[in-house]
């Protein structure tokens, strides 16, 4: 396949991310030779960003945004093909339910078999569904890949997979799935080369972007996750609640009479961040604001919001800790735990008692390269590692469909 291209798409619901990368049979190169986004669908000022150039305005068809959005992106690729083929189009799927749980090859039927996981995983399961079925259409000739952020827990324990509920539920395919599988997967390949056998040890990944999860790994395996069946499971996030007693939502539909329809919203667009501190979903928002005059400052939700997802995060790595029996590497990485220091400081901090000690002055210099964090005398390592969650779609494109075809 040398000179051949594969793309991977990751699509949300207001952007779609892409890259594309060499189709080699041997290692194939974690850096992209292009990539980028397109962001602001079905708004009123989309733009398209990519390697090395300025962000622009684009135009998009009003009544078909997403589709007009995907014909840019293949328009963009033809441009820088230059004789090379592109050999299939790759996605990033959130959930494969009971039966996904390795890369496969896309067909319309399959498109509609994975339509049923949409309530599992709303805020992401439509948008790659869509855009596999537009190039379906518009190129049938291409492979496209699809592949599971579930998949890597697949072979969770079964302790670690079975929910509490009758047994029954659980032979219908209820079951603890988890999330951001891949980019847990990305750090089995990265953190050995970093730490060599350390990585093989006791190590929980914290990934934490707008969505959040950990990850508790014994020998380069997910032996237990806090995302659960759903992706409103776990940790507090900037606007889902993580995990919540399901009698808070009981009593918002019995009681305060909402809708399914509003709790629903509520779980996932209201809450988190956003929801505790009334003023945004991010973080360094939210952060720059905390100790502000005035009243914006003064209000009480503005440091407790910070204090209670902080909370949250070291009480499941607390939790994950006591799973895998000790703690001797703790990884960081996503969009929050890449680019905010201040969240490492304040998780780190209330971490003490594990013998964990930041550098303070390495974290504080820290803008998302890879770094270990931690001074040379504390008992767990503490590291800072961007994820590539692309490159192992890539990756498992690449090897799918090297294999031959039945």
């Amino acid at each position: 396949m040398s000179g051949d291209l594969i793309l991977v798409l990751n699509c949300g619901s207001s952007s779609i991310k892409f890259a594309l990368f060499e189709a080699r049979s041997e290692a194939l190169a974690r850096r992209p030779l292009w990539n980028g986004k397109v962001q602001g669908i079905g708004g009123p000022t989309p733009d398209f960003g990519e390697t090395s150039i300025p962000v622009r305005r684009v135009q998009l068809d009003a009544e078909h945004p997403y589709t007009a959005a995907l014909q840019l992106i293949r328009e963009q690729v033809d441009q820088r093909l230059q004789g090379r083929r592109l050999v299939a189009a790759a996605h990033r799927v959130v959930h494969g339910g009971k039966r996904y749980f390795s890369p496969t090859l896309v067909t319309a039927e399959i498109i509609d078999d994975m339509r049923s996981y949409i309530p599992l995983a709303p805020l992401h399961q439509p948008f790659p569904l869509e855009a596999m079925g537009v190039l379906l259409a518009q190129h049938p000739e291409l492979p496209q890949v699809a592949c599971f952020d579930t998949a890597f827990h697949h072979d969770l324990p079964l302790v670690e997979q079975i929910l509490p509920l009758p047994y029954s539920i659980w032979k219908q395919g209820l079951r603890h799935y988890g999330f951001h599988g891949l980019s847990y997967e990305y750090m089995t390949h990265v953190l050995p080369e970093r730490y060599g056998d350390l990585a093989q040890g006791r190590v929980i990944v914290a990934h934490l972007g707008s969505g959040a999860s950990l990850c508790a790994m014994q020998g380069l395996q997910s032996v237990a996750t806090t995302m659960g069946f759903s992706a409103l499971d776990g940790l507090m996030m900037g606007t889902r609640t993580g995990a919540l007693d399901p009698g808070a939502v009981l009593y918002l539909m019995e009681i305060d009479k909402r809708s399914l329809q509003d709790v629903g919203h509520m779980l996932y667009h209201q809450s988190g961040l956003l929801g505790v501190s009334g003023l945004s979903s991010e973080p360094r928002v939210i952060v720059q604001h905390e100790n502000d005059p005035g009243e914006r400052g003064v209000r009480a939700q503005l440091p407790l919001a910070l204090a209670l997802y902080v909370r949250r995060i070291v009480r499941e790595i607390g939790a994950l800790t006591a799973v895998l029996g000790g703690l001797d590497l703790l990884v960081f990485t996503a969009g929050v735990g890449e680019h905010n220091a201040f969240v490492r400081e304040r998780v780190c901090r209330d971490l003490a008692f594990l013998g964990v000690e930041l550098d303070d002055d390495v974290n504080a210099g820290n803008a998302g390269n890879a770094a270990l964090i931690s001074t040379p005398d504390s008992r767990v390592r503490v590291a800072v590692e961007p994820t590539n969650e692309e490159w192992v779609v890539a990756q498992h494109a690449l090897m799918l469909l090297s294999k031959p075809q039945m």
